[in-house]
């Protein structure tokens, strides 16, 4: 076996407004780490879900630009329902990247940009999608 992510960071121009988007969308807890650095902890849920957890702290350098091809990992949450989860990212601030389309024998995924124009995956697992 290979070594596994354990972590995962988000980088932000706004800290406060990515942590409301991603506590508005998909209920995470995120609080500012007690430590000297600007950097948040994000808890994206129960410890026995599959799953991990994060950091958010501010973007060193320019944002992503528009049209810009992904340079970077994605990571995708998984969600009970892709439809509302995209109405809601989209209601919170987030920007339509690549519309739903169906992962045959595994769920359907779309991608929005957050607020900070970072790539964000949403699945629904659905091993019926054709």
């Amino acid at each position: 076996m290979g070594c596994r992510v354990v972590h995962f960071e988000i980088q932000a121009e706004q800290p406060e407004r990515a942590t409301k988007f991603y506590q508005a969308v998909f209920g995470w807890e995120i609080k500012k780490w007690p430590g000297p650095a600007d950097y948040w902890l994000c808890n994206t849920g129960a410890t026995t879900q599959p799953g991990i957890n994060g950091g958010l702290l501010v973007r060193r350098g320019p944002a992503p630009s528009e049209g810009q091809s992904v340079n970077a990992f994605v990571c995708t949450v998984s969600v009970p329902n892709l439809d509302s989860y995209w109405t809601k990212a989209l209601g919170h601030g987030a920007t339509a990247a690549v519309p739903k389309m169906p992962i045959p024998g595994v769920g359907w995924l779309a991608y929005i940009k957050d607020t900070e124009g970072n790539i964000l995956g949403m699945m629904q697992p659905d091993s019926n999608a054709k």
